[in-house]
């Protein structure tokens, strides 16, 4: 078995929109993989968070890759300002776009990787058809719109399943996860099969003298078989 560290990206939804670029200097610091961007747009999600500009003024904070979950209702007409934002990763919601093969394979064209999430409430069997035009895969382990929620314990079982079908497929993709992760619930998660954690107030909850420690303690060994 090759064992393998799993990769943290620290949601900023958690952490002090005040000081925004600050924030993500200091997690980038701390030892963050990712930085994790969540864009709501009060229609597909009850809440509304940041847009491009937003993240276009942070992006020089942080060398480290921004991993862009786009909440929002047709994504396809808004991926060009994302790309152009500064987003590495962009990930759309299967259910918020009617034609996600074309979102996907037009993402990637421009040279990033493109990302699938899908909420609690989507089988994953909808993935199937759409594992060759992704990069990543995200599941929702909550219901998406706000932070601070409980991981729904049934979203581990789809992590699972979702990995056996990666192996099965033989794809070597992220499969990330997001939603109430914290230190008790990350090795049952990562022992599931998730490689990509994202993880909001389990980091930022403490203040930037805790990032560290805090990043740390989310970063349990993967192993492979």
């Amino acid at each position: 078995m090759v064992k393998k560290k799993v990769n943290i990206a620290a949601s900023i939804l958690s952490a002090d929109f005040s000081i925004l670029g600050k924030e993500v200097k200091d997690v980038d610091k701390a030892g963050s993989d990712m930085i994790h961007i969540d864009v709501m747009d009060g229609s597909f999600v009850p809440n509304i968070t940041i847009g491009p500009s937003v993240i276009s003024k942070i992006r020089p904070f942080s060398k480290k890759p921004f991993d862009v979950h786009l909440m929002i209702n047709e994504p396809s007409k808004h991926v060009d300002e994302f790309i152009a934002a500064g987003a590495d990763i962009l990930t759309i919601h299967y259910e918020a776009d009617l034609h996600p093969i074309r979102t996907l394979d037009y993402i990637k064209s421009k040279g990033i990787k493109a990302g699938i999430a899908i909420n609690p409430a989507t089988p994953e069997v909808v993935l199937e058809s759409l594992l060759d035009y992704c990069d990543l895969i995200l599941v929702m382990l909550v219901n998406p719109g706000f932070g601070g929620q409980k991981t729904i314990l049934s979203q581990i079982k789809k992590v699972k399943s979702i990995s056996t079908m990666l192996k099965k497929r033989k794809k070597n993709i992220y499969l990330e996860v997001d939603g109430g992760v914290n230190p008790l619930n990350v090795k049952n998660l990562v022992k599931s099969g998730a490689n990509l954690i994202v993880a909001g107030n389990a980091i930022f909850k403490d203040g930037k003298d805790f990032y560290e420690k805090n990043i740390r303690a989310l970063k349990v060994p993967r192993v492979k078989k």
